[in-house]
């Protein structure tokens, strides 16, 4: 069992926290936030948080041994860094950094301290994607083609303007940083390492200066080629789809919407999955329910314990970040981009 702090009590911050309640490996003692409110404050001292003034407090906790960051985007690199000169283990939640140089100088900086890092791509260990990965890897499918993903939410319809989830520099490209960056890591996963991207983002009905409408086309350096489409004004969708030359397998669900319950958000992603063979009838059946959040705290935990390796390299870390770095960079230019 690790103690952990908390790192930003939002809506996902407390999702993390109510992951852990019934977890053997891991639990929350502590937390720190910017903005302290009577709801926040009632939030700790229901499930046991002493709230600590600021993050440089929690790291100089004795008594904790992780620190879980569910913070902006912008602030990831620096607080990275930080714990692990504290010599504190880190879970990160996605997307990593917004640069792959931050993202580099991060996983430096674990690696001189010899803590653990790991990131919060928690749909890489549902058992469908697990059942994917090995369809793949044993040739199942055949050669792959294309692998596709579209994933949509109605969250921008109603954000606050002045939440730092509305700020373009915290999420470039719509819905690429909440909900894109997880195929993308799917994909790496999948298929290896993106060789270039092109990419459109543009606004259609949010009210606030934020694109909606995002498409990407992109190339793996195995040749398969991909697609993936964010949209932040519609209803919720998952979709995450396979074709190789002996059939094709999609797996749906939904993406996190803002306002469902903590259950849904936790344990209700995965959904309809289908395998269509070249020949014979199609396959379908129901995805296995799972908390994925807990699942993803406590591979975490293990790792940090000394047991197996949390299941996203550091090269993976990086890599995903010099993708999303270039589809920005895409959809500035209107043209194609190497990944870094």
């Amino acid at each position: 069992m690790i103690n952990a702090a908390i790192v930003g009590l939002g809506w996902w911050g407390k999702t993390l926290v109510e992951a852990a309640e019934k977890s053997a490996a891991i639990r929350f003692i502590s937390g720190a936030t910017r903005t302290m409110t009577p709801e926040i404050e009632g939030f700790a001292k229901r499930h046991g948080l002493r709230l600590a003034a600021n993050y440089d407090a929690v790291l100089a906790e004795r008594g904790i041994d992780a620190v879980v960051l569910a913070t902006p985007h912008s602030m990831h690199g620096a607080q990275v860094v930080a714990a692990a000169k504290a010599k504190k283990h880190i879970f990160c939640e996605k997307p990593f950094t917004l640069t792959k140089e931050e993202a580099e100088a991060a996983v430096a900086a674990v690696r001189q301290a010899g803590v653990t890092l790991a990131l919060g791509y928690n749909r890489r260990i549902h058992p469908e994607m697990v059942k994917l990965r090995d369809m793949i890897r044993s040739g199942e499918l055949g050669t792959i083609l294309h692998v596709e993903a579209t994933m949509t939410f109605p969250n921008v319809l109603f954000i606050n303007p002045s939440h730092w989830r509305a700020d373009k520099h915290e999420t470039p490209c719509g819905g690429l940083m909440p909900m894109g960056v997880h195929a993308i890591d799917g994909m790496i996963d999948l298929c290896g390492p993106i060789d270039h991207v092109f990419a459109q983002s543009f606004r259609r009905a949010a009210s606030i200066d934020a694109d909606d409408t995002t498409s990407i086309l992109l190339r793996m350096k195995d040749g398969m080629s991909g697609y993936l489409g964010t949209m932040t004004t519609t209803g919720p969708g998952f979709s995450f789809q396979v074709f190789g030359s002996k059939g094709w397998l999609r797996l749906e669900g939904v993406t996190h919407v803002a306002g469902a319950s903590s259950e849904e958000r936790r344990t209700r992603l995965f959904g309809a999955c289908k395998f269509q063979p070249v020949k014979g009838e199609a396959k379908t059946w129901q995805a296995a329910t799972m908390d994925i959040s807990r699942a993803a705290l406590e591979a975490f935990a293990k790792a940090a314990e000394g047991g197996p390796a949390y299941p996203i390299p550091y090269d993976q870390m990086i890599h995903g970040v010099a993708v999303t770095e270039a589809i920005v960079r895409s959809a500035a230019s209107q043209k194609i981009e190497q990944v870094g």
